[in-house]
């Protein structure tokens, strides 16, 4: 692919990815994404990533990809003995330094808190954006720490938490954009790790069996 064609397709998924944002993705047609992006072929979307499902998941993976770089930097082990709030802090914090790394127009979090439940998301970055890799983790590395609490409790917690970290931090997002929040991503980042730590070790008390959060939405 040329030069100018990667930079067409960049301009194009920023265009989306904002448009996304503010007006919902059902809200925007492919012609007003190609308007925006500055284009006059109103089949590009079309010509760079096929569907608007394709368009969706290649927004994705973008993310995902970039998250990945932050998740590698961290000095956090791999290893199974790995205690709770460290598989917390190596899902999360990955996440919050992405997003505090966006440039203006602040929109990622918005966009990724949309899209989480979408229909046509599919593929390894549905189960990212849903929690499945924090699900498996919760479940699989930190037993020894919580004992008495139910995997079913487990997965249905992991299920919460997609929601949880995309939905505070789209809401973070806006404020600061709109200059209404003075706290930093960081200070959003820890207190979303100290929140879920605490949520997920907290007792059960009852029965989760018909609990299933992980999902995409039915509605």
């Amino acid at each position: 692919m040329s030069r100018h064609s990667d930079k067409a397709r960049e301009a194009l998924m920023d265009a989306a990815e904002e448009l996304f944002a503010i007006h919902g993705i059902d809200g925007v047609s492919n012609r007003k994404i190609t308007e925006h992006a500055g284009t006059a072929n109103h089949s590009a979307i079309k010509y760079h990533f096929g569907t608007r499902d394709d368009l969706l998941n290649a927004l994705i993976r973008r993310a995902i990809t970039e998250v990945s770089e932050f998740r590698e930097a961290l000095p956090v082990s791999e290893d199974l003995d790995g205690g709770l709030r460290e598989v917390v802090t190596h899902r999360v914090l990955p996440w919050i330094y992405y997003l505090a790394a966006q440039p203006e127009p602040f929109c990622r979090a918005q966009f990724l808190y949309q899209v989480r439940g979408y229909p046509g998301l599919s593929g390894i970055g549905a189960e990212m954006l849903r929690g499945d890799e924090l699900q498996a983790d919760l479940v699989g590395r930190t037993r020894h720490e919580l004992r008495g609490i139910p995997a079913s409790v487990l997965r249905a917690r992991a299920g919460i938490l997609g929601y949880m970290v995309l939905g505070i931090s789209a809401e973070f997002e806006r404020q600061v954009a709109e200059g209404e929040h003075a706290a930093t991503w960081e200070e959003l980042g820890y207190f979303l790790v100290d929140s879920i730590v605490g949520m997920v070790a907290a007792p059960s008390t009852a029965k989760s069996e018909f609990l299933d959060f992980g999902g995409p939405s039915r509605g």
